[in-house]
């Protein structure tokens, strides 16, 4: 099959032929039909992540249809969506507690185990999500990490219905959450890097749109940080008003700078990170995208450009989500 593949930390991708996956007992044989590009793949190609298995076929976002390993539940020709998340040891305290996003023996999609920016890929058959006919593959695939994610972001911020919330960096995942933010009638308040991106926050319907650590002109409730950066972080908590909790959306972070506590966090203000997500993350968010319509932006790339749609998000040159197409 052809696949992208990364044969080692900051080394383009090469494209080229490798042997077809197998399913082994309990997985999915799957035909790719899209894969989204994430900002995780960059951090992986960049070796900001510690190289978990080399070669690798990156890519977590992945839209398949299932040709071997079928069950009742899942027959042949199903179409579901992979993430982030692609096993847990179910075992360890944090599974036997329902937190099994903090599982101490994880498989990851597209790091520990090879992933979409191929033509075929395995996947876990508990891991997998069955997808709503109405939503085509090409805005299927950034709903799968961009959008499970930032869900699970607004969760851990703690965001409750009429809130004032903002979002620092407006990229795949943050494009989708104002959507669920406005169907929970939040007010939403953007600050973000990169005219393209504070437009299309404006087409979406945020109250107000700043540069990337631009000061809201109101005190929130709530912020979600979406940038690797720490500088953001700081400004995301100077936004706050007492009480407020900032969620830092990153599973890489530059570093946080030195900052006076009795000014920015005092006052029972918060900083909690976002690690991962759950499989009740995906269901719960894969069914509130299909109530509220939810269609992310999304731009397609062949799988021989997979290194153009990496360059893309690494310069944020496209607005929304890339998405390899085999």
């Amino acid at each position: 099959m052809k696949a992208a593949i990364l044969s080692a930390p900051r080394h383009p991708l090469g494209i080229g032929e490798m042997p077809k996956p197998a399913a082994r007992e309990g997985e999915v044989l799957l035909r790719v039909r899209a894969c989204g590009v994430c900002r995780t793949d960059l951090h992986i190609v960049d070796g900001e992540l510690p190289p978990q298995l080399m070669p690798l076929v990156p890519g977590h976002q992945i839209v398949g249809e299932i040709v071997d390993g079928a069950t009742a539940e899942l027959p042949s020709g199903t179409r579901v969506g992979v993430s982030w998340m692609g096993g847990v040891d179910g075992t360890c305290p944090y599974c036997r507690r329902g937190l099994e996003n903090l599982c101490d023996s994880p498989t990851f999609t597209g790091y520990s185990r090879d992933g979409g920016y191929a033509e075929f890929a395995t996947a876990r058959a508990d891991f997998v999500f069955p997808l709503p006919k109405d939503l085509d593959d090409l805005h299927a695939a950034p709903l799968l990490c961009a959008g499970i994610i930032g869900f699970r972001s607004l969760r851990v911020a703690g965001v409750e219905r009429g809130d004032n919330v903002g979002l620092f960096g407006f990229g795949a995942s943050a494009h989708l959450a104002i959507s669920v933010l406005h169907a929970w009638g939040c007010r939403v308040y953007v600050s973000t890097r990169g005219e393209s991106h504070r437009k299309l926050a404006a087409s979406l319907g945020a109250e107000w749109v700043g540069s990337e650590t631009e000061k809201p002109p109101v005190a929130l409730d709530r912020a979600v940080t979406f940038a690797p950066s720490g500088n953001v972080v700081i400004a995301a908590l100077s936004s706050l008003r007492k009480g407020g909790v900032v969620a830092i959306n990153a599973i890489h972070l530059d570093r946080i700078p030195e900052f006076d506590y009795d000014s920015l966090l005092w006052g029972e203000r918060q900083i909690r990170s976002v690690a991962n997500m759950t499989r009740a993350d995906a269901r719960d968010f894969l069914k509130t995208a299909s109530e509220i319509g939810l269609r992310p932006k999304a731009t397609a790339f062949p799988l021989d450009r997979a290194n153009d749609a990496l360059l893309a998000i690494r310069n944020d040159r496209i607005d929304g989500a890339a998405v390899i197409v085999p």
